[in-house]
């Protein structure tokens, strides 16, 4: 206990003093003293009582605070000293004038109390822990709080009088650089899940994985710098900021603390190398992320996927009229198709177009065929899937794009979130501004439009530049809607785009929009009586109707089934779409300007022989004097999808075999996009015939006569005519075709 006249000077230097009992508890009712210093006549009465062991400072009174090293915690001195170097050295880099601001003392334990005067003097705080400690190596002592005194005990030059008030940035650094030592236990994240899912293999999960493998510093390096090294950890300080750091991240967990409020990270959270990746693309949906990780090889899941068994028969191609050959897929892919078809009914025909569709997306301008020197294609693909209201066409599409369509609608999630972002930050005073880490406008990174205008498709698509797909329900509104404007229809951009050109819209009523390289899959649905208005002369004449592609499936509705899909097998195909998708997403190349610069595949030997005999026997085909003419217009845009269909099927192969791209089109992609452009040939040649039908028999319908007049007419000509088909034309039931068919045999 210090001698009465150092407490007595102490009291006239401006502090409060209490008596403390051997336990370290005051012996005396002391809350009056945080507010009011005692006098020295009344500090004499109590600096005499026979309990008192200890004289007490406290803190919090004329604005002293403290920072309570305490290094029992260690169990050898070389630790201590280690760590009390270390800090103190870190302290004096970090604070100017440090020795000039604060007072040192040492106490009985080895620790340390650290003085100064703040006019933000709080509570008192417990700052750091050590890992496998429970009890705090740096503590506060502020309101509410007292230290002992240790006069005499000074490591500086000064003295308790010496303390200076600091300003609120060095309190800032000095709270910043203490809670750096502090060990925050890492939390697993955990992975909402909707069902439970059972996976082969062990049961190592993807983020699990990903924490493994993957370092934070590897994944915000481009927003902050390591600027220093302890025993257990690193310090980071974040680009631009004016503070000393911003936080730590930890050498054995690898994981982030973040003090500063300056990032979009939260402060005082701790980030697994998983959470910062789910933070910085998937706006903290640790779902998306795990499923992603999953989609490109991390945990077990993946690796396993190849081993799921489809327990089903394999349906008939009799089973089938015109049935889609879908043996031009990788047998995976297959199976998932059959299996769709067992269980939700889906039409293996709209799932074959989507998934030509949906490669054709991911593929985008990414890569091209060169069939010879100034001649090279993309993947682009237009298709039409047609069938009467309720046979299941969108189902059918879903069912194949869902991986990609939510993909697309995460990162229309992500854009609003960043964009709520930068007008935050952009409302922020320009002193805010540079406090804060700089916000740049987000690009739009969607990738698949429902509806959309041709101008905003195509600034859409500059900041896409591997292409924009068009999923449509319903097509129909969607094609009369291209010849819009007066000047410049939009239908001559459609055709444009088609075989990869530049568009480029001047409109007197908005801003000029240009894209180099259109690439703008389609794909929807259409109902066939309304084919029949687009079977027009201009349709025929500017090669519109020639560039789709059509499919017309015989397909009945279908009574609920029992069968069951399973979530695994959905788990399945979606990482499958998604690590193609991901894959071709990384493996873009671009110029310095950022334009895309395609991945180009030529033929081997023998798929060049191949492609040349199919060239030729199209060719041989429009020289026919036994091929329809109507039919012949649309056989020179098959010359060009056997060479599209041919880099799909080559991608996808190289998909299969975890390739990222394959350089040369093998003979056996070009003897599958034969039969696939066989198949759309005759599906085209059943539509126009169709629809030549079904116009020259609306042209005998009369709507001032009766039904039964018209069905006369219609049934006297055309006897072999579904009843189904007629019942449409006449917009009758099939019942009363079935009675008119009676009353007109008996007559």
């Amino acid at each position: 206990m210090i001698e009465i006249n150092k407490c007595n000077r102490l009291l006239e230097e401006g502090f409060s003093l209490i008596t403390v009992a051997d336990n370290k508890i005051p012996n005396i009712k002391w809350k009056q003293y945080q507010s009011k210093a005692a006098t020295i006549e009344e500090f004499q009465s109590i600096y005499s009582l026979d309990s008192t062991d200890n004289i007490g400072i406290v803190t919090g009174y004329s604005d002293l605070e403290c920072i309570d090293v305490d290094l029992k915690v260690f169990s050898t001195a070389k630790e201590k000293v280690e760590f009390w170097e270390e800090y103190l050295s870190f302290l004096q880099d970090n604070i100017y004038d440090f020795n000039d601001k604060f007072v040192i003392y040492k106490t009985k334990n080895a620790g340390y109390h650290i003085l100064y005067k703040s006019k933000r003097v709080e509570g008192n705080l417990k700052i750091a822990k050590l890992k496998g400690h429970t009890q705090q190596v740096i503590e506060t002592r502020g309101v509410g709080g007292y230290i002992f005194t240790y006069e005499g005990n000074n490591v500086t030059e000064g003295t308790y009088k010496d303390a200076q008030y600091i300003s609120d940035e060095d309190r800032d650094i000095l709270f910043s650089i203490s809670r750096t030592y502090n060990y925050i236990e890492p939390v697993q994240e955990i992975i909402p899940t909707k069902t439970k899912t059972t996976y082969s293999g062990s049961d190592l999960t993807s983020w699990d994985d990903f924490n493994n493998t993957n370092h934070v510093i590897d994944l915000i390096g481009s927003q902050f710098k390591i600027i220093r090294q302890l025993n257990d950890k690193y310090i980071i300080k974040r680009d631009g900021a004016e503070s000393a750091h911003s936080g730590y991240i930890f050498k054995d967990t690898g994981c982030m603390y973040l003090f500063s409020s300056g990032t979009s990270f939260d402060a005082e959270k701790l980030y697994s190398p998983f959470g910062v990746y789910a933070h910085l693309n998937y706006n903290d949906d640790f779902s998306a992320a795990a499923k992603q990780l999953y989609s490109e090889g991390y945990g077990d899941r993946i690796k396993n996927v190849e081993k799921i068994e489809l327990d089903i028969q394999e349906v008939k191609k009799q089973d089938y009229n015109d049935v889609f050959p879908i043996e031009v897929f990788p047998e995976s892919l297959q199976k998932y198709m059959f299996l769709c078809n067992k269980t939700l009914n889906n039409s293996l025909d709209y799932m074959g177009c989507s998934m030509l569709f949906l490669t054709s997306i991911i593929v985008g301008n990414s890569q091209q065929i060169e069939i010879k020197k100034g001649w090279k294609e993309s993947a682009n693909l237009w298709m039409a899937l047609i069938g009467k209201a309720g046979v299941g066409k969108t189902p059918s599409i879903s069912s194949i794009t869902f991986p990609l369509e939510n993909a697309n609608n995460r990162e229309i999630k992500n854009y609003i979130k960043d964009y709520e972002r930068y007008e935050a930050y952009m409302e922020l005073d320009k002193k805010d501004k540079e406090l804060t880490q700089e916000i740049q406008i987000p690009k739009k990174s969607q990738f698949i439009v429902n509806d959309v205008t041709l101008e905003a498709l195509i600034e859409l698509h500059n900041e896409n530049s591997n292409g924009i797909g068009i999923l449509k329900d319903e097509l129909a509104g969607f094609f009369k809607d291209m010849n819009k404007y007066r000047e410049g229809g939009d239908k001559e951009h459609w055709l444009s785009s088609w075989s990869g050109k530049s568009i480029n819209l001047n409109r007197k009523t908005a801003k000029s929009s240009f894209v180099d390289r259109a690439f703008l899959p389609i794909l929807g649905g259409i109902q066939p009586s309304i084919m029949d208005t687009f079977y027009t002369d201009e349709n025929k004449d500017n090669g519109f109707i020639d560039r789709m592609l059509f499919c017309y499936p015989e397909i009945e509705i279908e009574y609920y089934s029992e069968n069951e899909m399973r979530q695994e097998h959905l788990d399945w195909y979606d990482n499958y779409i998604m690590r193609f998708y991901e894959t071709t997403k990384k493996n873009i190349q671009t110029t310095e300007d950022g334009d895309i610069l395609p991945s180009v595949s030529k033929f081997s030997p023998e798929a060049k022989k191949e492609f040349v005999r199919i060239q030729n026997e199209i060719t041989d085909t429009q020289k026919s004097d036994d091929e329809n003419e109507y039919m012949k217009s649309m056989l020179p845009k098959q010359k060009s999808y056997v060479a599209r269909f041919a880099l799909i099927l080559n991608t996808l192969e190289a998909i299969e075999n975890k390739e990222t791209f394959k350089g040369e089109i093998t003979k056996d992609s070009i003897l599958k996009a034969e039969i696939l452009s066989k198949y759309f040939v005759n599906m085209a040649k059943k539509i126009k015939t169709s629809s030549i039908e079904r116009t020259q028999i609306k042209s005998d319908i009369d709507n001032k006569k009766t039904n039964y007049a018209n069905f006369c007419t219609v049934y006297a000509k055309n006897k072999n005519l579904p009843r189904t088909q007629i019942a449409e034309l006449l917009n009758i039931s099939r019942t009363q075709v079935y009675n008119y068919i009676k009353k007109y045999d008996r007559n």
